[in-house]
């Protein structure tokens, strides 16, 4: 694999929106104890109807352990999906594996983050997370990409969204936080996502979600949906924890220009629950001291925005909620052009995250 020492940016790299035509869908198996109940069994059936869904679309690749390699061939016997050995600590490839780049001249190459799980050893979800940190650049292996490897630079892919023209949405809550890089100042985590993802504009919204556990990934929170719109996580309810989240973002939003000087479209979208995990999926996690632990008190940070974009295809959860069937309309009526197709999300909430957190997509090669 060849590492590269220039930047994305000076080499006319830029990382697409996500509607960007893609190849295919990366995604890691689940199979962590101490994080997903019952030896991970209900996540995986989870994991394989969502990989079946997006496979509709695409093709996708499923990254499995040695140990688990028979058991998800055997259930992801599918045309469209290929299980390739992988070793990692946990699923979220959206946040281990590469952020894809493109030039205009039909090439695909990498940048492979760093990872730290989420904080370290200050306030990290699991030790040890060598394995994690090893997936972007095996992805990248695996597909001959060449890489951009930033040095010394923390960052997950759940952190940011991109419009493909210039602009980029984080929050403060997550790329300042100190478990990150604290050796860094804002100005200079703006320069290195300018030069690796070739933005030009970043826009800090405050928070994402509540008790979001990823210090508050903006992908469970508010994601652009086309060029100038976006779709915010939303609540009306004063006593919502959220409230204040919500319209501290949507406050920023409708006062920052984007990179071409537009001022944002702010689609809403209401945020299911308040959802908590019963007493008996908690009892079902393995204890394991340094693995963030499970309790039925904690809200969980349940977000119909924590969706994927596939070639015409949206792939989003569902709660069995009474808000299941409006959040699919909003996303109906805001991508017409793509069929909506509800995937049950209870069980990767489970274990911190939801279909976006469990995904990467690899864009097809732009030419002119």
């Amino acid at each position: 694999m060849t590492t590269l020492n220039s930047t994305p940016r000076a080499d006319g790299f830029h990382m697409p929106a996500e509607w960007a035509p893609q190849t295919q869908v990366w995604m890691v198996w689940p199979e962590r104890p101490d994080n997903w109940r019952l030896g991970g069994k209900p996540v995986q059936a989870a994991h394989i109807a969502l990989a079946k869904a997006i496979a509709r679309f695409e093709p996708v690749t499923v990254g499995v352990s040695a140990a688990q390699y028979d058991n998800a061939r055997a259930r992801l016997d599918l045309p469209n999906i290929r299980v390739v050995e992988l070793s990692s600590d946990d699923a979220w490839v959206r946040d281990t594996g590469p952020t894809f780049v493109i030039n205009d001249s039909g090439e695909v190459r990498g940048v492979n983050w760093g990872f730290n799980a989420w904080g370290g050893f200050d306030g990290g979800l699991y030790a040890p997370w060598n394995r994690d940190e090893q997936v972007g650049g095996k992805i990248l292996e695996i597909e001959r990409c060449p890489r951009y490897a930033p040095e010394d630079f923390i960052l997950e892919g759940g952190s940011i969204h991109v419009d493909g023209e210039g602009t980029l949405i984080t929050t403060e809550e997550c790329l300042l936080n100190r478990n990150r890089n604290p050796h860094l100042f804002r100005k200079e985590i703006e320069q290195v996502l300018g030069e690796q993802l070739a933005v030009d504009t970043i826009i800090w919204l405050p928070h994402g979600l509540y008790n979001d556990e990823t210090d508050g990934h903006v992908d469970n929170f508010c994601c652009y949906v086309r060029p100038g719109e976006v779709l915010l996580a939303w609540t009306d309810d004063p006593q919502d924890p959220n409230y204040e989240r919500c319209h501290a973002a949507l406050n920023v939003l409708q006062n920052t220009p984007d990179a071409k000087g537009r001022t944002l479209v702010v689609h809403k979208m209401p945020i299911p629950g308040p959802l908590y995990a019963t007493q008996e999926e908690c009892d079902g996690v393995d204890l394991v001291e340094g693995t963030q632990e499970r309790h039925p008190s904690v809200r969980l940070a349940g977000s119909y925005v924590n969706f994927l974009i596939v070639n015409g295809g949206i792939i989003a959860p569902s709660f069995d909620d009474p808000l299941d069937a409006e959040a699919e309309a909003i996303l109906q009526r805001i991508f017409p052009e793509h069929e909506v197709v509800m995937v049950p999300g209870r069980e990767l909430l489970l274990g911190g995250g939801n279909i976006h957190c469990l995904t990467q997509q690899q864009p097809a090669a732009a030419s002119r």
